[in-house]
């Protein structure tokens, strides 16, 4: 059985460490910790990664946040994933930093990069996993925040939260997004 793990953020060395990028964040944590190398390939980075008998496929869209749903769509028929095998990961506003839930489906909520896999895919029944950023920043200040990099205090407990995000990952890929939900949100 095969999954989709898309991690969104944006390439590029300036974005690598903001808000935003929580999802390469999550999929290069989940690499390196399995000794995993990405690759360029198209419309993405991409790895393998078996789990329990299940091969997730962990992708890094190349096309910039706000055309994820190219890569989302292009992998999804590469690998012949059904849409409920898909898991996206992305940074939400709406949580305080460091909560994660997970849901089944639901709205894009503004952000750009689930607005696009929405419209390519024409629905918005595909899992995702947020990870809060929080809402810290002055009004009109949204995308400063999002594009600006952690703050010290933030850095220091980043890892606990991705390793959480990974669990979440496991859980999905293991139990499925029903009991994956339950078990991930009351954390």
């Amino acid at each position: 059985m095969k999954y989709l793990i898309i991690g969104l953020g944006n390439i590029g060395d300036e974005y690598e460490n903001t808000r935003h990028n929580i999802g390469f964040k999550i999929i290069d944590k989940l690499t390196k910790d399995n000794s995993i190398s990405l690759s360029l390939d198209r419309h993405a980075f991409m790895a393998e990664y078996k789990y329990k008998g299940k091969t997730l496929i962990l992708i890094k869209p190349t096309t910039y946040m706000n055309l994820s749903g190219k890569a989302v769509h292009y992998w999804m028929q590469k690998e012949k994933i059904p849409v409920e095998n898909i898991l996206v990961l992305v940074d939400d506003i709406a949580l305080p930093f460091g909560t994660i839930r997970m849901k089944a489906k639901g709205s894009d909520g503004g952000h750009n990069g689930l607005k696009h896999i929405q419209e390519t895919l024409g629905h918005s029944n595909y899992a995702r996993l947020r990870f809060g950023i929080g809402n810290n920043y002055a009004k009109g200040r949204q995308v400063e925040y999002v594009l600006g990099e952690w703050g010290k205090e933030e850095q220091n407990q980043l890892i606990q939260y991705i390793d959480k995000s990974i669990e979440g990952i496991h859980q999905f890929v293991s139990v499925g997004i029903d009991k994956a939900m339950s078990l991930v949100n009351q954390k």
